[in-house]
């Protein structure tokens, strides 16, 4: 598919979801430099609209020892990009109605979506709120990779007709990653934990137990599934999925056995959430149903 041929629904789904990709990217960023909490309201910003500039601005009820500039200005850009991807929604939303109306499928997954995204914005609240709290921390990333599937549907919908049943297979692939990236939310909010409950980060991995080792589980099941499905179908979307599950579990043996550094915390969930995507597109597609219906996987 040539970019002309790329409806102005799709261009504008395909920027937003491609906005909503970059603003997961930069919520690791803010996970990593610690700058969750470098606005420690909400949805202000030390009781402003517009960030003080130094300390001494602060309104009364607020600590100066929790003034840092650069965590604050992180965490403020954050939000000022998460409100613009509402903003996005609302116009692929708009872009639905007027050009898919009668295409149940596509104008309710892009409702949802905006549904969702309101949501969202009301669980980044709630983050601030329970300082952190790896339970909602989790939710709050689990929703936004749920947008992202939803305006991937919406996208692949526009373009192509659904070509057959889903393969049960691939959707039990989805589940698997998406239960992975979950633990994995888990598995960082536990090392958060120890580092400050005094453990050396080196270490911190070590002490998280179970919950590491159901992520590291999951991983590999989702690294055998993919793998099977690129040997099955051959096709450039299987293998995609294929090459982003061996690098997830690739940047996850990198922070294991070499270093927590936060390039490679980023890139992993990064990766994590291009291999969700890749999957969806590829069930999407539907050209695995074909496959797995003549023969099934070993």
């Amino acid at each position: 598919m040539t970019a002309n041929r790329f409806s102005s629904f799709q261009r504008l789904a395909i920027w937003t979801t491609a906005t909503t990709y970059f603003l997961i990217f930069v919520g690791g960023l803010v996970r990593v430099s610690g700058a969750g909490l470098g606005c420690p309201d909400w949805p202000r910003c030390f009781g402003s609209w517009i960030p003080p500039s130094s300390a001494a601005e602060l309104p009364p009820q607020f600590d100066p020892s929790l003034f840092n500039p650069t965590l604050m200005w992180t965490e403020y850009l954050n939000r000022l990009l998460g409100v613009t991807v509402g903003f996005l929604i609302l116009a692929t939303l708009v872009s639905a109605w007027r050009h898919h109306r009668r295409e149940p499928r596509i104008l309710w997954t892009s409702v949802a979506a905006f549904l969702l995204t309101g949501f969202q914005g009301w669980l980044g609240g709630r983050v601030v709120t329970n300082a952190l709290a790896a339970w909602i921390v989790t939710a709050h990333m689990i929703v936004a990779l749920v947008i992202v599937q939803l305006l991937l549907y919406a996208t692949v919908r526009a373009w192509r007709k659904a070509t057959g049943p889903p393969s049960q297979f691939c959707i039990g692939l989805i589940v698997v990653t998406m239960v992975q990236i979950g633990l994995g939310t888990q598995v960082r909010g536990a090392i958060d934990v120890g580092v400050a409950g005094g453990v050396a980060r080196a270490s911190a991995l070590a002490s998280v137990g179970l919950l590491d080792h159901l992520h590291r589980d999951a991983a590999l099941a989702v690294l055998i599934g993919a793998v099977l499905l690129a040997i099955r179908l051959r096709t450039r979307w299987a293998c995609i999925v294929a090459g982003l599950a061996a690098l997830q579990v690739a940047l996850g043996v990198v922070m294991a056995y070499v270093s927590l550094e936060p390039a490679a915390q980023v890139g992993h969930l990064t990766v994590a959430s291009l291999l969700l995507g890749a999957e969806t597109v590829l069930l999407l597609l539907g050209k695995e149903s074909a496959a797995l219906k003549s023969t099934a996987l070993p």
